[in-house]
């Protein structure tokens, strides 16, 4: 009895721990025009066009001005270090 006790203990530790280790990102967001929005990647390139030149990077926590969206792609403003108009990866917004 005591053993059978153990291994459903041990059973659903294992259960609990892998429904934490599974659990789903952070949903983040695709961009909006006219919208400034927060970066929630950890980092995003900024592009000259889609799949381009990299010229910059923003950080989690920066802001990228949408103005226009091209399937998984959006154009707009970077700010912080960047400061200027580029390319970024859609989809990775708070």
């Amino acid at each position: 009895m005591l053993r059978t006790a153990s291994i459903t203990a041990t059973g659903a530790a294992l259960c609990a721990l892998a429904l934490l280790t599974t659990a789903a990102p952070a949903h983040a967001a695709n961009g909006t025009v006219g919208v400034r929005e927060t970066v929630c990647a950890q980092d995003l390139y900024v592009r000259t066009e889609p799949v381009g030149a990299w010229m910059g990077t923003l950080y989690q926590g920066q802001t990228f001005l949408v103005e226009q969206v091209d399937g998984s792609w959006v154009y707009g403003f970077a700010y912080g270090q960047i400061n200027r108009h580029g390319w970024v990866q859609n989809g990775w917004f708070c």
